[in-house]
């Protein structure tokens, strides 16, 4: 869990970077500065902190077998091992990332690279460096008194503090193991992986979040594509299942793939059909899944929106199906030519 209430920012410096591809320019300060005024920092620290809502943890990618040879890290690294490296690698990191900024469609914007100190973790207070990139301003209604004491209006542009394009928070933990990192995009998926994989060069940390994430993947992906009408499965026993699955990870704090298979899959030529079913998802996705793991609380309730338990009939109705499969039955009426389904319930609210 992360705690930035008592965070402070010592050193902060902001970079243009321009389209490469557009022949955009790289534009260096001079300087770094540390934000003195306390309502500003209490901004800075909204502005940089908010949009890490998730705790979906990332890695640095080694290059040729070396964390070093990873550019971001070489640089993060230098300023961790000692703070006075600060400004010149936050301008070897601009010129990485300028160097990246080489396709028509990557916008360009300012490069704010921050130093933070006392953040909580479950691994303790430790120090962090954020990379961040702002890409777009608003405008503004500015208002103002003029010479002769009367309120006027006039347009400006700048900063919104609820948005924030790109985001990246490297903790200084784990470092053997390529750091612990955190990142966030609200851009479309072809600048997130330039972001992600171009820029930062980061791969998901292989812990709780990645294992229970992977794993609801795998669940919902069978129903989709195995238990499914085609294969005569029932709309009802499919969400049965998903919502097994999903009782399953929110009711246990260890997974274990045997209790699950018992749990949850139950029929022996389901369990057959989910096993084959694995082994596809882990080499088609390239995901190390593990037979035990501690699951993430957090990754659950990521990925709880995705496990969908309507059942929609014609443009009459929606069934939310949430209790046990038996308390619903389906039915053919030879009158109307019509089929149907039978609730059964104690109370009606």
């Amino acid at each position: 869990m992360m705690i930035f209430l008592n965070c402070r920012i010592s050193d902060v410096v902001i970079h243009r970077i321009g389209n490469k591809f557009e022949e955009g320019e790289l534009e260096i300060s001079e300087h770094p500065f540390s934000p003195e005024d306390e309502d500003l920092v209490t901004l800075m620290k909204d502005y940089f902190l908010s949009p890490f809502k998730r705790e979906a943890y990332y890695n640095f990618v080694p290059i040729a077998d070396e964390y070093i040879n990873n550019p971001v890290y070489q640089a993060v690294d230098m300023i961790f091992s000692e703070k006075v490296h600060f400004y010149a690698q936050s301008i070897k990191i601009a010129e990485h990332l300028f160097e990246q900024s080489n396709q028509p469609d990557i916008k360009q914007g300012d490069l704010y690279v921050t130093y933070f100190s006392d953040i909580q973790t479950d691994d303790g207070t430790c120090d962090a460096v954020g990379i961040f990139k702002a890409e777009t301003k608003d405008t503004f209604i500015k208002v103002f008194m003029n010479q002769g004491n009367t309120y006027q209006m006039q347009p400006d542009a700048g900063i919104n503090i609820k948005k924030l394009d790109k985001c990246c928070l490297i903790f200084n933990v784990n470092r053997e193991n390529g750091y612990k990192v955190l990142i966030a995009n609200k851009s479309n998926a072809k600048e997130a992986v330039y972001w992600q994989n171009d820029f930062l060069g980061l791969q998901p940390a292989d812990d709780s979040y990645f294992q229970t994430t992977n794993y609801m993947n795998l669940c919902k992906d069978f129903v989709r594509d195995i238990y499914n009408n085609e294969n005569d499965v029932s709309k009802t026993d499919q969400i049965d299942m998903l919502n097994r699955s999903m009782d399953f990870f929110k009711q246990t704090e260890l997974f274990s793939e045997d209790s699950f298979i018992h749990e949850v899959v139950q029929q022996p030529e389901v369990i057959k059909a989910f096993e084959n079913f694995k082994q596809q998802y882990v080499q088609t996705n390239q995901v190390p899944l593990t037979n035990a793991f501690q699951i993430s609380d957090y990754a659950v309730k990521d990925e709880k929106k995705y496990f969908k338990h309507v059942l929609k009939l014609d443009k009459n109705f929606h069934i939310y199906i949430h209790g046990l499969r038996k308390y619903i039955e389906k039915g053919y009426d030879t009158a109307k030519d019509m089929s149907f389904y039978k609730l059964f319930f104690r109370e009606e609210e």
